[in-house]
C-alpha cells in the first residue's frame, strides 16, 4: 500500500527532540524528511546515548527513515543551496530562536521568494511573538512555566516532571497538525504560510482541565497523585506485588457495586459517604485507605482477571520491559525492529497511525551525517559528484564520506 504523504517532500533543519518526533511522525505517513545538517557534527542528539556500536539511540529512534544533507547554512554558498533546495520543498521545518532564520536570511520571506507554496513550521520555546519568545527553553522549562509540574507528584510534595518530555513531545504533535493543517489549506489557496508551535503554548493546551477547574471553581490545582479531582476510584492502588489502576467515577454505579463485592467489602455499596460518585470524591479520604486495605490481599493479575470479567475498566502499572513484551503491543507491531549496516538492530516505538487504505510505519534506519547529499544535490539540483566534491572540500557541505560522530566508540 502507498503512504498517505508519499508527495510530501520536507526540508528538516530541525534538532534534538520536538522538531524531529514532528517529523518522524509526518516521515512514518510517507513524507520524504531531508534532515538539512551542519558539517562537521550534524544535530547534537547523535551524541546523546545510550549507544549500540556507536550509535546513538536517541538519535536513531528519532530519525528513522529520514535522510540526511549536511550544508554550512552560514556560508554564502551554502544559503544559495538550500534555498535551491526550498524550490523542490513543501515543508520547511525548525526549531531555533525567533530570528535565527532571518539572521540566516532563510527566513519565511526569503523562502515564499524562493517559493511561494512552501510552508514553513517553527517550533520554539515561547513562540514567535510575545514578550518570552527571544527565551531560551527546553522540555522541563515549559513544563514547569506552563503548570504541568505543579499538578504532577503527591500532594504536599515537591514538583514533578512527568517521565515523558510531554513539553517536547506535545509541541511535536501539534506541529504535525499544523503542517497538515496548512498542506491541506494550500489545495484550496495554492499558497503556503508559517506555521508558529509554541512549546509553552502547548503545555497550556493539555492543562485544559486544570485550567478549567481554576476558573470555575476559582481554586488553584495542586497535585493528587494519581487521582482523578472529579472521578473516585479513578487511581492507582497498591497490590500484593505492584499495581492497578481503577478508573470508575463518572456515573456507573453499576460497576462501583461491582468492585464493592469483588474486592470483598458489600458494606461500603450502601454507606450514605460512598453512595454517588460525587460524594465518593468529597469523602476519597475516609474510602481510599478501605479500597488500599483491599488491594493489597491479592496480586495485581488476580485483581485484573476479575476486574475485567465483570467488564471494570482497569490495568496493571507496567514496567517498560512489560509494556515492549506485552502480546497486545506486540499484535498491534508497536514495537518494530529496524536494522542498520553500522548501528545493527535496534527495536524503537512504531507510529500508533493505522489507516484501512494506505500505508504507514518505520521506513527505514536513520541516516549517516551526509549520508544523502549526493544523491540529493545531484537529482534535485543538478549537481555533478565533482561539484559536489568540490563543494565538500571548501567545508560547505559533507557527504556520507565525511566526518560523522554517530560513529563514537
Amino acid at each position: 500500500m502507498s503512504r498517505p504523504l508519499e508527495d510530501v517532500r520536507i526540508l528538516d533543519l530541525t534538532w534534538v527532540l520536538a522538531g524531529p518526533f514532528a517529523s518522524m511522525i509526518l516521515c512514518d505517513l510517507g513524507a520524504e524528511v531531508i534532515k538539512v545538517e551542519r558539517p562537521p557534527f550534524g544535530d547534537i542528539s547523535r551524541t546523546t546515548g545510550p549507544y549500540q556500536n556507536g550509535w546513538s539511540g536517541y538519535f536513531f529512534s528519532i530519525n528513522r527513515g529520514k535522510r540526511s544533507v549536511a550544508i554550512d547554512l552560514q556560508s554564502a554558498e551554502g544559503k544559495e543551496l538550500f534555498l535551491r533546495l526550498v524550490e523542490h520543498a513543501d515543508v520547511v521545518m525548525e526549531n531555533f530562536t525567533p530570528g535565527t532564520l532571518d539572521r540566516l536570511g532563510i527566513g519565511y520571506e526569503a523562502l515564499a521568494t524562493r517559493n511561494p507554496r512552501v510552508i514553513l513550521a517553527s517550533i520554539s520555546g515561547y513562540g514567535q511573538s510575545g514578550p518570552y519568545s527571544q527565551r531560551p527553553a527546553l522540555d522541563i522549562v515549559v513544563q514547569a512555566m506552563g503548570g504541568v509540574m505543579s499538578i504532577t507528584g503527591e500532594p504536599g510534595g515537591n514538583p514533578i516532571r512527568p517521565g515523558a518530555s510531554y513539553g517536547d513531545l506535545a509541541a511535536g504533535m501539534f506541529a504535525v497538525i499544523g503542517v497538515l493543517s496548512a498542506l491541506h489549506e494550500r489545495e484550496g489557496s495554492g499558497q503556503g504560510q508559517a506555521v508558529d508551535i509554541s512549546m509553552l503554548d502547548t503545555q497550556v493546551t493539555v492543562m485544559e482541565n486544570a485550567i478549567m477547574r481554576y476558573f470555575v471553581t476559582g481554586e488553584v490545582p495542586g497535585p493528587l497523585g494519581t487521582r482523578h479531582p472529579s472521578a473516585t476510584p479513578f487511581q492507582a492502588f497498591p497490590t500484593a506485588d505492584g499495581h492497578i489502576v481503577i478508573a470508575l467515577g463518572f456515573g456507573e454505579e453499576n460497576q462501583w457495586s461491582l468492585l464493592c463485592a469483588i474486592l470483598g467489602v458489600p458494606e461500603i455499596i450502601e454507606d450514605e459517604r460512598f453512595e454517588t460518585g460525587p460524594k465518593r470524591t468529597r469523602n476519597h479520604a475516609q474510602l481510599e485507605p478501605i479500597l488500599a486495605k483491599a488491594f493489597q490481599q491479592r496480586t495485581t493479575a488476580e485483581w485484573y482477571a476479575d476486574l475485567l470479567a465483570v467488564g471494570i475498566p482497569c490495568g496493571p502499572v507496567n514496567t517498560v520491559a512489560e509494556v515492549v513484551d506485552d502480546e497486545h503491543i506486540r499484535a498491534r507491531r508497536m514495537i518494530q525492529e529496524v536494522t542498520h549496516p553500522v548501528a545493527g538492530t535496534i527495536p524503537i516505538a512504531n507510529t500508533p497511525v493505522r489507516m484501512s487504505r494506505s500505508d504507514s510505519g518505520i521506513k527505514g534506519p536513520p541516516p549517516s551525517l551526509g549520508e544523502d547529499t549526493l544523491d540529493v544535490f545531484g537529482t534535485l539540483l543538478g549537481l555533478t559528484a565533482e561539484e559536489v566534491a568540490a563543494l565538500e572540500g571548501k567545508g560547505i557541505v559533507a557527504t556520507r564520506g565525511g566526518p560523522d560522530i554517530s560513529r563514537i566508540t
